[in-house]
């Protein structure tokens, strides 16, 4: 996991400090409980926030990365809160405390959150919570519409019952942590203005997140995700490989490809490993490697492999040079030179 980064308050008569993460992409720091309670309104919803001891006095830091389809947030009341939104209504909300816990009451189910267990209310129902002292938090913000969607395009058919995970997300499962760790790498990577901020590169991280997070935390829906769908038929195949084979440089999305073949993602995955022997992400990596390979071996020696490398659509040239010398047996400039 990310690693926290202690921050100062940047306020000359301030003694505490506070783990933050995403610590350049501050929303606000306010001492005042009000102008807490307004200004996170804004970005989630009305809620009812007051503190545990009945005082005014809070040190909250709400820090905010928006990737479109999702939001990051990391929010420290600095004190333990109550917080009262009632229902959601129109999105999802993954809460993860980094230090501490919370205490959560969706509909009729309480559940203690802590660092290994996070919080997934269902926005159909009533919510309730307690933030306990010294309790930061990893806020991960979906639209309902937005995970509907994802998720009807992964089963390949509308949905019968709104979305409805489970509250409790153990983070110690294998998926889960596959997930949190795809979200820390979205925070770390936005501290250093890194591929994230770049618009095709953000959309496939989001993509990821999106879709893991359905397939990696229990719903109404999980079981259908598991076994029911259908491979795709040859010919949805052929469509995908048709787009790749005519821009193997474009970023494509497992969602965009899924909606050019004219089936779900699941299927198209499936149907992927049956016809072709790999998935559409390994099928895409072999044919940018061989598209390199063939440019290279054409071009004179002062050609830039680096130039070569963006062009096939990799961004990232160390990973690139593994991956080619573990397909063709050399790195890309001895082939340049051969």
């Amino acid at each position: 996991m990310v690693k926290p980064v202690d921050r100062g308050w940047q306020c000359a008569d301030d003694a505490f400090m506070t783990a933050e993460l995403l610590g350049s992409h501050t929303l606000f720091r306010t001492r005042s409980l009000d102008d807490a309670r307004e200004q996170v309104a804004r970005v989630f919803c009305p809620h009812e926030l007051t503190t545990v001891d009945g005082t005014s006095a809070v040190r909250t830091v709400h820090n905010r990365l928006d990737l479109g389809d999702i939001g990051l947030n990391f929010l420290d009341y600095g004190v333990p809160v109550d917080i009262d939104p009632g229902p959601l209504n129109s999105f999802f909300l993954v809460q993860m405390p980094l230090t501490g816990g919370s205490t959560i009451t969706n509909g009729r189910q309480t559940i203690e959150s802590n660092v290994n267990l996070a919080s997934v209310p269902n926005p159909t129902q009533p919510l309730s919570m307690r933030w306990h002292a010294t309790s930061p938090h990893l806020l991960v913000y979906v639209a309902r519409q937005i995970a509907e969607e994802r998720l009807r395009k992964l089963l390949g058919h509308d949905l019968i019952a709104p979305l409805r995970f489970e509250l409790g997300m153990d983070l110690s499962t294998p998926q889960a942590r596959s997930w949190r760790r795809l979200v820390d790498l979205a925070c770390a990577d936005a501290e250093d203005n890194g591929l994230s901020m770049m618009p095709e590169a953000r959309n496939q991280l989001v993509d990821l997140i999106l879709t893991g997070l359905l397939m990696s935390h229990e719903h109404n829906y999980s079981e259908a995700l598991a076994h029911g769908f259908k491979p795709a038929a040859p010919r949805m195949v052929r469509r995908a490989v048709e787009l790749f084979e005519a821009e193997p440089e474009r970023q494509f999305t497992v969602t965009e490809l899924a909606d050019a073949a004219g089936c779900s993602i699941r299927s198209l995955q499936e149907g992927f490993s049956r016809y072709v022997g790999m998935s559409p992400t390994e099928y895409l990596r072999e044919l940018r490697l061989q598209r390199v390979h063939d440019e290279l071996v054409s071009s004179s020696t002062d050609a830039s492999v680096g130039a070569i490398a963006y062009g096939q659509g990799f961004t990232h040239l160390g990973r690139f040079a593994q991956a080619y010398r573990k397909r063709f047996g050399e790195l890309p400039s001895q082939t340049l030179r051969a």
